[in-house]
């Protein structure tokens, strides 16, 4: 018996229904990459289920597909879900194409030995600044956070260095967005004095995190602007309230400012701020 051919616009229907499945189980999966990238323990499935918003069943049919592609790594021990070293090759090669880092690494290392502090790039990403490159010093002093790490804007000196960039409709946004959370008792949580403290930024040049993100921490940061005076990244340097004090901020606001207008120029930006 001849067996009818299938109508054109059923096959169409079909194939079409086929790339929305595939397209929103990619979307479900970067979400499950996202959520797993943010812990630093990693997650039980419980956890991540939750935390992407996914059914247990479907959050760990993709991290099996993922799992057996080395993007995600299963911890028998702790039966914890743990970003895989295939996610690193990948991530490693967006660091290796953008000159950024590789220009911004010398007059980072220079920094840190004028200054003696650990010295951090970072970018403005999905409205928070995430760290891409760090020279430690040898103090003995925690950073905000290592190369892959993120913190709010309005509570680093990063942050607020790329929030200055920016205009008050932006930076109204990005609060209204992200709130202003407090982590310590000095950070700036209302609207109008973060909008204050971005017009003394843009005036002195360089931007501090005054004990905002970590108690007994502070942290001196300029941006780094482009040919339009868009921020690329900002320098930071960070160290113990007690070494970062006094007179030698201005020291050190100068020479973060310095180096972060070095760097731009020489990756065809403007520079810092005037």
């Amino acid at each position: 018996m001849q067996q009818r051919p299938v109508p054109r616009s059923r096959r169409t229907f079909s194939a079409d229904s086929d790339r929305r499945d595939a397209v929103q189980s990619l979307s479900r999966a970067l979400s499950i990459l996202q959520a797993l990238s943010q812990s630093d323990e990693g997650l039980t499935l419980t956890e991540l289920s939750r935390t992407a918003g996914l059914p247990p069943s479907t959050a760990h049919r993709l991290l099996t597909t993922l799992h057996g592609q080395r993007f995600v790594r299963f911890e028998h021990r702790s039966k914890l879900w743990q970003v895989g070293v295939q996610a690193f090759v990948v991530g490693n090669a967006f660091v290796r194409t953008r000159d950024l880092v590789a220009i911004a690494r010398p007059y980072m290392r220079r920094l840190m030995e004028d200054c003696g502090e650990t010295v951090n790039l970072y970018v403005l990403s999905d409205d928070e600044a995430v760290c891409m490159a760090q020279i430690e010093s040898r103090q003995s002093m925690r950073a905000i956070s290592g190369p892959g790490g993120r913190v709010k804007l309005h509570m680093s000196g990063a942050g607020k260095a790329l929030l200055a960039c920016l205009s008050e409709v932006e930076v109204e946004r990005i609060a209204g967005r992200k709130g202003l959370q407090r982590s310590t008792e000095k950070t700036l949580v209302t609207l109008p004095v973060l909008k204050t403290e971005l017009r003394t930024i843009r005036a002195r040049g360089f931007a501090v995190d005054d004990e905002e993100y970590a108690p007994g921490l502070r942290c001196v940061a300029a941006p780094l602007l482009d040919e339009r005076g868009k921020p690329m990244a900002a320098l930071s340097l960070s160290g113990t309230a007690g070494r970062v004090c006094g007179e030698r901020l201005a020291t050190l606001g100068a020479q973060i400012m310095a180096a972060s207008r070095a760097t731009a120029l020489e990756l065809g930006g403007r520079g810092s701020f005037p």
